[in-house]
C-alpha cells in the first residue's frame, strides 16, 4: 500500500484556496472602489433641490410666455458653438451649461456672445464627446429664464432646445 501524498500535493485544497483568495482579492477591490469614487447621482441637499424644482419650472414657463426656442450645434473640427435664438428676447450674452449625467465634476459654463439677428458664437472645450444635458439662460446670477434640451457628441447636426415644460395629459 502506497502512503497518501502530502496535502499540499493535491489539487483541491488548491482550488478551494483559490477560490477564497480571489473572492477576498475581488470583495477588497470592490470596496476600495466604492470608497473612493463618489456616487455622482446623489443629490447631497436633496430638500433644497427638491423646492428649488417650482423655481426652475417658473423659468421654463418664463421661456415659453416669450416664445424661445433655440437651436444650437458645435462644429466637430474647430469647436465652434452656434446657438440661433428664436423668440422676443435677444440678450447681449447667454451662458450654456453642458451637464454631463454622470459626474458633476464634468459640468461647463461656456459663455456666448451675441453676433446679429439671434445667433450667439462660442467655444466649446474640444474633443467633447459623449451625452450631455444642455441648458441655455440669459446671465449667470438668477436667469429670468431658461431653455434645455440635450445632445451627443460630435455630431454634425443641430439640437433643439426648448422651454422643456412637462406635458399634462
Amino acid at each position: 500500500m502506497t502512503p497518501p501524498s502530502p496535502w499540499y500535493k493535491q489539487f483541491w485544497p488548491w482550488f478551494l484556496l483559490g477560490m477564497l483568495f480571489t473572492s477576498i482579492f475581488g470583495s477588497s477591490t470592490l470596496a476600495f472602489m466604492a470608497v473612493r469614487t463618489a456616487d455622482g447621482l446623489v443629490q447631497q441637499d436633496y430638500y433644497e433641490h427638491g423646492r428649488a424644482i417650482n423655481m426652475v419650472l417658473a423659468k421654463q414657463q418664463r421661456a415659453e410666455e416669450l416664445d424661445l426656442a433655440a437651436e444650437l450645434r458645435i462644429d466637430p473640427m474647430t469647436s465652434d458653438i452656434i446657438v440661433q435664438l428664436q423668440g422676443q428676447e435677444r440678450p447681449e450674452r447667454l451662458y450654456l451649461k453642458l451637464i454631463f449625467p454622470t459626474l458633476g465634476g464634468r459640468d461647463q459654463e461656456i459663455v456666448l456672445e451675441h453676433v446679429r439677428d439671434g445667433r450667439y458664437l462660442g467655444q466649446a472645450p474640444d474633443n467633447l464627446r459623449y451625452r450631455w444635458y444642455l441648458q441655455l439662460h440669459p446671465s449667470a446670477e438668477e436667469p429670468e429664464w431658461r431653455l434645455v434640451g440635450e445632445g451627443e457628441f460630435p455630431s454634425e447636426e443641430e439640437f433643439a432646445l426648448s422651454p422643456g415644460l412637462p406635458t399634462r395629459g
